[in-house]
């Protein structure tokens, strides 16, 4: 009697640990289940539509990534070093180093191209006359520093000048270069803007073609300190006009001579990472939020 006893209670004891493993797996499971929907849930992939740009890399002679294959920056082996999603902040990073560097610079970029009409490689463009309006939010999350304790420079926007294929030829030029228009730099934690000016304003219209036409103005810097913090940017251009505005209520306008004259030009628009150092450990990267064009 005393080992039938015995035996029933174990075999009620083994029950009893069988159905409370049973449960606590399962609650495992289930508390599993959730951590992965939330971590799920918090991935974050950035809302910038790249179907109207191409990005040169540091690399090749350099390389550049145009659509379709753009679009799939997160598994093109190529872009993932210098093009990727933040997924926890919802950033498209840029991410670069001196390295290759195109046929009129000598610095080295990770930086997205404006593609009106991406079947064409960048042939439309558009004037001043027909207007266009780049805006982003965006925030410097990386850069190194010089001898000197100060942090590198890195052109975070632009508006960039094209000859068309036929002003290309009337100047006897060999490629499409023109000079830029208007460079905004992230400057130790400052946003300033740098613009071309005519170094003759009685020059031809055949004489303005060339770069060397062009000069650099002074430059400005916004009375705001940006830092590593995310601010927004907005760039309208419109016949005789140029606006530049920071965080929405900073700003500045170009209205002179000078953008009058530039109507000679096409342009397009160009945003990412354009690091201004040739030092060896240099590097910058740079986080998109939002990036939209509009013409």
């Amino acid at each position: 009697m005393f080992l039938y006893r015995s035996y029933l209670g174990l075999l009620l004891l083994v029950l009893f640990m069988s159905t409370s493993c049973s449960n606590n797996e399962s609650s495992i499971i289930e508390e599993i289940e959730i951590e992965e929907e939330e971590i799920t849930n918090n991935y974050v992939i950035s809302n910038i539509d790249l179907n109207n740009w191409k990005v040169t890399l540091p690399i090749g002679n350099p390389t550049e990534v145009l659509p379709p294959e753009i679009l799939d920056y997160a598994t093109n082996e190529t872009l993932k070093p210098f093009m990727y999603n933040d997924s926890i902040n919802g950033a498209l990073v840029f991410y670069t180093y001196p390295g290759a560097s195109t046929a009129n610079s000598s610095y080295s970029r990770t930086e997205l191209r404006e593609l009106m009409n991406p079947e064409d490689r960048g042939i439309t463009n558009w004037t001043f006359a027909q207007g266009g309006t780049i805006k982003g939010m965006l925030s410097m999350d990386d850069i190194s520093k010089d001898s000197q304790g100060n942090y590198h420079r890195a052109i975070i926007m632009q508006i960039h000048g094209r000859l068309t294929n036929e002003q290309r030829d009337l100047i006897g030029e060999d490629d499409n270069n023109a000079p830029p228009m208007l460079k905004i730099y992230w400057v130790n934690g400052q946003v300033r803007v740098k613009t071309k000016v005519l170094k003759d304003i009685n020059a031809t219209d055949i004489e303005m073609l060339h770069v060397d036409a062009w000069g650099d103005d002074e430059g400005y810097t916004f009375p705001v300190y940006v830092g590593f913090d995310k601010f927004t940017l907005e760039v309208k251009a419109s016949e005789g006009r140029m606006e530049v505005i920071l965080n929405e209520n900073e700003s500045i306008v170009y209205n002179d001579i000078h953008i009058e004259k530039w109507a000679v030009f096409e342009n397009y628009f160009k945003a990412g990472n354009y690091l201004v150092s040739l030092d060896e450990d240099s590097y910058s990267k740079v986080k998109y939020y939002e990036l939209v064009v509009t013409h």
